[in-house]
């Protein structure tokens, strides 16, 4: 019975990866852009279509096609996309493969592009104003427009504690962006599960060592871990502070999949003492301790597992 069960999944991860199971759909559908442009939508620009086939995925077929399964979100991490580009931007493609092959559709399958989706770029990117507000607003769309009572979302990276601010809501700063904001009441109740794929939950060791000299490692809305000062842990950045000051508002289960060897994060994934991946009061997680699972294959290698804790609220 376990031969059978390796077997199979075994089988169904070449299928998956080699390219027999694929996309059948890329950009969302015209059917959600035009639900999305009459239900005060429009101007997130959620499509993405500067990014050609990538830059979004999901929406119904027509008005009868159903919703069965619980829609899963994907939220990408630092200048990655909704869908892959290369090697570096691999997007959801595998994971969305993965989910595919196990039933699900291009109506219960969502994703669109935050940031400019520019690697050169990517020290600019931080957990600014207008990026929270479009990943809270595609959440809030994608349940309106599917009609379900909860989603599920699976984040990778900077997405990760992106997607935990947007979900916490409340107030915030963006001096480059207008100011304080406040994007609103939490939307906990919207979610029933929540992964966290390499993420940065505790900061970046990297981020202490340039100082927060970049938008990303900033110590106001960027991945900044602190400084000791005679054995404490001061000058974490504000929004990380205020993301970890509360637990288990991800959504009603929260898991995290991450990697010792992630050669992102760096330093086996501990930031002063702590796995920076984990997120307070978790439910499970999925660690990896061994190549090929780095930064990027710790979610493009992992379809099983986001799909049974969505699923099946398991890890294993």
């Amino acid at each position: 019975m376990i031969l059978n069960k390796c077997f199979f999944r075994c089988l169904l991860f070449c299928l998956v990866v080699c390219g027999s199971v694929s996309i059948s759909h890329a950009q969302l559908t015209s059917h959600f852009q035009t639900w999305l442009n009459a239900n005060g939508y429009g101007s997130y620009n959620f499509v993405r279509s500067d990014l050609g086939a990538n830059g979004s995925y999901g929406g119904k077929a027509n008005s009868s096609d159903t919703v069965v399964n619980q829609p899963v979100i994907f939220i990408h991490g630092n200048s990655d996309s909704a869908l892959g580009q290369s090697s570096l931007m691999t997007g959801w493609n595998s994971s969305i493969n993965y989910f595919l092959s196990q039933g699900y559709k291009t109506s219960e399958i969502y994703a669109t592009t935050w940031g400019d989706a520019n690697p050169l770029l990517s020290g600019n990117q931080y957990h600014s104003k207008p990026n929270l507000q479009k990943i809270r607003a595609f959440i809030q769309a994608v349940k309106a427009y599917t009609g379900a009572a909860k989603v599920d979302i699976v984040t990778h990276s900077m997405g990760v504690t992106l997607t935990r601010k947007a979900i916490l809501g409340g107030s915030g700063s963006d001096a480059l962006n207008g100011g304080s904001y406040n994007l609103g009441s939490p939307l906990t109740s919207s979610v029933d599960t929540f992964v966290g794929i390499a993420g940065a939950n505790r900061g970046l060791v990297s981020c202490y060592q340039t100082g927060g000299t970049t938008p990303t490692c900033a110590a106001t809305n960027g991945l900044y871990p602190g400084y000791l000062y005679f054995g404490f842990v001061v000058g974490v950045s504000n929004i990380l502070t205020n993301m970890n000051a509360s637990s288990h508002y991800e959504g009603a289960y929260t898991y995290s999949i991450w990697s010792t060897v992630d050669e992102v994060i760096g330093y086996g994934n501990v930031v002063y003492g702590q796995y920076t991946s984990q997120i307070p009061a978790q439910n499970g997680e999925k660690r990896y301790n061994s190549v090929p699972y780095g930064h990027i294959n710790s979610k493009d290698l992992s379809g099983y597992y986001q799909w049974r804790m969505v699923k099946y609220h398991a890890v294993n």
